[in-house]
């Protein structure tokens, strides 16, 4: 007898969006999981759509990675007819479409789940998106996380947003919920200062988007670490 085998094939988690006092943050750990193995530990799962947009993955990498290019292309390829962004609701909408038709892939273990960010030139402010795997699309006010680690970085952002943190605080934020996601959640990377690996993270504001290297995202991170030495338990 002949059994169907499901492929075993690289899953990426965690992602996550914070809304701060000039935009949003969007930050990712670097890992990717094939069955009780890592894959990687240096998969990117944040990307710009364009100036104004960013959107992060979580699920299956290659049909994720797949959904970004295309999204970029469709938002570049409005652009170039019409001569301007479209809007921050359109590209939000245009998202869901997207992973809409994707759907069929869910039943062969292909999960794709997004989180968009993008700033509202019209509003003037940061917004938030997350995604079913159905293709819903929600808006969210302050924060969400998505992945395997998604419920333990959200409740670490329940217990520590305000609204109003300045970039540095908000930064800090996502990376104190990435950690403790990676504590809980074996699927999650955390900082890794020996060999330079820390998450992919990225600013979401009126002048475009600004990516947070990893010259500053160091010694935050460790500071992190320092003081989870001191406190002995995770924030």
């Amino acid at each position: 007898m002949v059994r169907d085998v499901q492929p075993s094939v690289p899953t990426g988690t965690t992602i996550l969006a914070l809304k701060y006092q000039d935009g949003i943050v969007m930050g990712g750990d670097r890992r990717a999981t094939e069955g009780s193995q890592i894959a990687s530990e240096r998969i990117e799962k944040v990307y710009a759509a364009d100036a104004h947009s960013v959107i992060a993955i979580a699920g299956t990498v290659g049909p994720c990675l797949e959904l970004v290019k295309l999204f970029q292309t469709e938002l570049e390829h409005y652009e170039k007819l019409e001569g301007e962004e479209l809007s921050c609701e359109g590209k939000a909408n245009k998202l869901a479409q997207m992973v809409r038709e994707q759907f069929p892939l869910v039943f062969q273990g292909l999960v794709v789940v997004p989180i968009f960010s993008g700033y509202d030139i019209r509003r003037r402010q940061g917004r938030i998106f997350q995604y079913d795997i159905t293709g819903g699309r929600y808006e969210e006010t302050d924060f969400y996380a998505v992945g395997s680690g998604g419920k333990d970085a959200r409740n670490t952002m329940k217990e520590h947003y305000q609204r109003g943190l300045s970039e540095t605080d908000a930064i800090n934020l996502v990376l104190a919920a990435l950690f403790n996601a990676a504590e809980e959640d074996s699927g999650t990377g955390g900082p890794d200062p020996v060999r330079g690996i820390y998450p992919t993270m990225k600013l979401v504001r009126e002048e475009g988007i600004v990516d947070v290297g990893e010259g500053q995202l160091a010694p935050m991170c460790q500071a992190l670490i320092d003081v989870k030495k001191d406190r002995g338990y995770a924030l």
